[in-house]
């Protein structure tokens, strides 16, 4: 699984302005219902529904990563997007440490199987410490899809 084959490219912002988890989420979840992946009558159903899933335990997984997530029926393929915190924040980490970068990932109600294998796959990509200082000084959006296919190129 590549990521760019979920990631919406038209859904990445690489200077959040917002200072709190709930405010990123927002954030992003407005670059999913600019770029047409999801419907603006569903922007308030589907930021419930990731604040209902962080009510279980926290998504940000430690080493400045935060992958908040969640299913829903408005929507008919995986989709997500990527945000970039220039000055980190409070994500209630496992490793209590600012998060940086943000990957948002939204599947439909009946896609166990790709939500898990989109998971696996952020997790997996993000373990590299390169690569996250990679995506933390990129200039722009083009620059961050350049540097996801290329790692989507390296390991399948």
């Amino acid at each position: 699984m590549k990521i760019m084959d979920f990631l919406d490219s038209n859904a990445i912002a690489i200077d959040l302005k917002a200072g709190d988890k709930e405010g990123v989420m927002k954030e992003l979840v407005d670059l999913l219902v600019e770029s047409g992946a999801v419907s603006s009558k569903d922007k308030e159903k589907i930021i419930g529904i990731l604040l209902d899933r962080e009510s279980l335990g926290s998504t940000g997984v430690g080493q400045g990563i935060g992958i908040p997530h969640g299913k829903t029926g408005s929507i008919k393929k995986l989709v997500a997007a990527l945000g970039i915190s220039k000055k980190g924040l409070n994500f209630d980490s496992l490793d209590g440490e600012p998060v940086y970068i943000i990957f948002l990932l939204l599947a439909p109600d009946d896609s166990a199987g790709p939500h898990l294998k989109a998971l696996a796959r952020i997790s997996r990509l993000l373990k590299d410490k390169y690569l996250r200082d990679t995506l933390k000084a990129a200039v722009d959006a083009k620059g961050v899809v350049k540097i996801i296919s290329q790692e989507d190129q390296k390991k399948p």
